[in-house]
């Protein structure tokens, strides 16, 4: 006599069984999902103990060490409603009291490099006491991540750097010794803001530096597990979606919702703009082979 088992399993339930196993494997050879930059600036790296994951990606751009002192409230980074959802600010104050101004912009702004100038200028007056000598104006960084097509250029990452350049001679300006000495820099342009822009939509392809590993996460959010970037291995637990409470992703997929939303707005605002201006040039086409 042959006797069941203890435990008696269905035929039907092995199949099951073999499916849950596949799914389990699926899930653990898929790529961790990571949260947008823009959202992770909004509600988690704020946190002082989530500072490591800015200064590694400051550090990779700017290449050099980035230790966050605190983070300021500014004129500059005050937002209304209605900006809220497109773009992000957050102001960075370094160990050496330099000023690091980290925007994001989604949506397309034709005054954008405006922007970029009026939001560096608030900052230099609005950390300069009255009566202060202009020597103490402090050294800021203007970190600008757009993901909209900003000018005419294929690069990813573009850098402006204020020089005096001799018109005649061709010669660098230098600083004399008594201003190295005193300001405590190696060229004019270290006393003069500096702009950085990340096209990061232009970014295609795979990440062979470690500062391309920081913009392939902000293209994708997406982190790999071989990537060991600066800020990378904090970044990869930090924000990672299935780490988020409950409330957090409610708001956190609300949020990308209004993302696609708004994607499709801009999308359809700019296929219609386009096919009036094809239609117009298919008038005066029209009219001027007419009047021939």
């Amino acid at each position: 006599m042959v006797r069941s088992p203890l435990f008696p399993v269905s035929c039907s339930l092995v199949p099951n069984l073999a499916k849950i196993g596949v799914v389990r494997q699926a899930q653990e050879t898929m790529p961790a999902k990571h949260i947008r930059f823009d959202w992770a600036i909004k509600k988690l790296l704020r946190n002082k103990a989530n500072y490591v994951v800015l200064e590694g990606f400051l550090s990779e751009l700017l290449h050099q060490d980035i230790t966050i002192k605190t983070l300021l409230e500014s004129e500059s980074n005050q937002q209304t409603q209605e900006d809220k959802s497109n773009r992000v600010d957050i102001l960075a104050e370094t160990a050496n009291s330099e000023l690091i101004l980290i925007e994001v912009q989604n949506n397309s702004q034709l005054d954008y490099f405006h922007r970029m100038l009026y939001g560096v200028s608030q900052l230099v007056t609005e950390y300069l006491e009255q009566g202060q000598e202009y020597g103490e104006i402090r050294k800021i960084y203007s970190v600008n991540i757009v993901y909209f097509n900003l000018g005419k250029g294929d690069d990813y990452i573009y850098r402006l750097k204020s020089e005096f350049t001799g018109m005649n001679t061709g010669d660098i300006l230098e600083p004399s010794p008594a201003q190295t000495k005193k300001f405590n820099i190696e060229k004019v342009a270290d006393i003069f803001p500096e702009y950085y822009l990340l096209k990061v939509r232009n970014f295609k392809g795979s990440a062979e530096t470690t500062l391309q590993e920081w913009i392939y996460f902000l293209r994708n959010s997406e982190i790999k597990d071989e990537f060991a970037a600066k800020g990378m291995v904090e970044a990869k637990e930090t924000l990672r979606v299935n780490n988020l409470s409950d409330t957090e992703r409610a708001a956190y997929n609300r949020y990308m919702d209004n993302k696609s939303y708004e994607a499709s707005i801009l999308s359809t605002q700019e296929f219609e703009a386009q096919l009036q201006i094809e239609q117009i040039e298919e008038v005066q086409v029209r009219a001027r082979a007419s009047i021939q």
